[in-house]
């Protein structure tokens, strides 16, 4: 029994020794590890932010700018051409003289016309159903033809402007009343460049 006991205690200090070196050693091992230092990153090649070019963006900034001034007058001038082109000037039943708010309507235009040269004028007259194909030919040309003047009158060359008759064929509103042939009986604008 002894003999096994001597085994046994041989054997538990053998383990221990061993448990002893195993432990030893690893720690060693965590130890150097610890201490040496990670291997520096790899440098990151980063390019040079590029060369802002400033005249080229102020340029560009400008050009950016005419384009939106560019537009933004087209569409004014748009607007306003369909604003000149939508109002038009009415006459009394058989007649070709300008009334005074047809004066006042024709003068504005007229101030329209001189600050846009580039514009020329065709006015068109027209008449109401009543009378005859050729007697309403002639009065919307007559009607026609007084609004030129006056324009003319009023600094408008006449080199700038048209005339056209359109007598009974185009009404602006094809009722068979009185009122309808108020607004029939009327002369109306179109604007070209």
């Amino acid at each position: 029994m002894i003999k096994k006991q001597r085994i046994l205690s041989v054997t538990m200090v053998f383990a221990i020794a061993s448990l002893f070196l195993i432990t030893s050693c690893a720690k060693k091992q965590l130890t150097e590890q610890e201490v040496t230092p990670p291997p520096p990153p790899k440098a990151q090649v980063v390019p040079p932010p590029p060369r802002v070019d400033t005249d080229a963006m102020r340029r560009a900034e400008e050009e950016r700018k005419a384009r939106l001034a560019e537009m933004e007058m087209a569409n004014k001038v748009r607007d306003q051409v369909r604003a000149f082109e939508a109002e038009s000037v009415y006459f009394d039943f058989d007649k070709s003289e300008l009334k005074s708010s047809s004066r006042a309507v024709l003068a504005k235009k007229a101030e329209w016309l001189r600050k846009n040269p580039q514009f020329s004028l065709g006015i068109e007259g027209h008449c109401d159903e009543r009378g005859t194909i050729e007697y309403n030919l002639a009065l919307g040309e007559r009607r026609a033809n007084a609004v030129w003047k006056f324009l003319n009158a009023l600094g408008v060359s006449g080199s700038r402007m048209s005339t056209i008759s359109y007598g009974e064929e185009s009404p602006a509103d094809p009722a068979h009343n009185a009122a309808a042939w108020a607004r029939n009986r009327r002369a109306e604008f179109k604007l070209d460049r």
